[in-house]
């Protein structure tokens, strides 16, 4: 799945971590054995040398090899069951000086055979919801606690349909949306007076792919847009986060419009937008503009790319977030 190179690299370093982790408390516990029961130890290097006797025997290839070997097995069988007795009989487990990784699969490493393994996967899933969860709190951002109370059920005209079942309509297509994400669902365009649930909508669906473990960036255009600008023009820099942009299964541009705008932002943009459409990989915009401010603040190629590319979704309704500061 397409994470970036920043929450991959941050996996790979927890498993290292975790490694580390699993050698220090196996020196710890040798170092309690050692000074508990000593012949522990002695019987592993004793192990360890029965080993290389039985190595030496058959690229030596003196005498008769199968004697020896059977002499070399039980010898080492004795000196096993002795280490098992000495350890049980002081209350420990027969493995108690063996490595514990947390992942007894991959012993931590990331990778088995078929590719990563599920703890890898798991660890980048944490990731991304720390990330976003760091932006903002996409733990309480699911479908279950939108709530269509908000919006109103008159009309907001006369023959139109009402808020509410606007945003019920909304509510369906989110939900189908993030049941059925793949790498090649539409793009969307949520767009609204602010407050009225873009960003939950967005986030619930962010959660439901993160979940089914594909990759999802999320952030304000204002703070994605700093970052390029600072890989781009900052001494050292790396071009990470527009891999990461290019690159991620799920785009989430919240508050498109509210950014400062330069020559070098609308490129940008431009570019994010229409190099994701060409490669068909599902990004989601959230604005409070509308079409008509889209096109007067960005170029016409911006806008047709959007108009031409996304589902367009229009949220109406009163301010949810006023509504609960006035207690409705």
């Amino acid at each position: 799945m397409g994470y970036g190179r920043e929450i991959y690299g941050a996996a790979l370093d927890e498993l290292s971590r975790r490694r580390g982790l699993v050698r220090q408390q196996q020196a710890q516990r040798r170092q309690e054995i050692a000074q508990k029961i000593p012949e522990v130890l002695e019987i592993e290097r004793r192990l360890a040398q029965t080993s290389l006797d039985a190595a030496r025997s058959v690229l030596g290839a003196t005498g008769d090899i199968q004697q020896q070997m059977d002499r070399l097995t039980a010898h080492n069988k004795q000196l096993q069951q002795r280490y098992n007795t000495l350890l049980l009989q002081h209350g420990y487990p027969i493995d108690y000086l063996d490595l514990h990784p947390v992942c007894p699969i991959c012993e931590d490493e990331g990778f088995t055979d078929d590719g990563q393994c599920q703890c890898l996967k798991e660890l980048m899933r944490k990731e991304a919801y720390r990330r976003i969860n760091s932006l903002t709190p996409i733990a309480s951002c699911d479908f279950d606690h939108f709530s269509l109370e908000y919006y109103d059920l008159a009309p907001l005209e006369h023959g139109g349909v009402s808020p509410r079942q606007q945003m019920e309509t909304i509510l369906d297509y989110c939900q189908h949306y993030a049941d059925t994400f793949s790498l090649h669902s539409s793009s969307i365009l949520m767009q609204g007076p602010t407050g009225l649930g873009k960003t939950h909508l967005s986030l619930s669906i962010a959660r439901a792919a993160i979940d089914r473990g594909f990759g999802v960036v999320y952030g304000s255009v204002q703070n994605l847009m700093s970052k390029l600008e600072q890989e781009k023009f900052g001494r050292g820099s790396n071009d990470d986060s527009a891999r990461s942009l290019m690159e991620c299964d799920l785009l989430i541009l919240d508050d498109l419009g509210t950014e400062f705008t330069t020559q070098f932002v609308t490129a940008s943009i431009y570019n994010l937008i229409n190099s994701r459409l060409l490669s068909a990989k599902p990004t989601i915009i959230n604005t409070n503009l509308t079409m008509q401010e889209l096109n007067d603040k960005y170029t016409q190629r911006i806008t047709s790319r959007i108009i031409g590319g996304y589902d367009r979704l229009v949220f109406m309704g009163r301010d949810i977030r006023q509504q609960k500061r006035m207690g409705y």
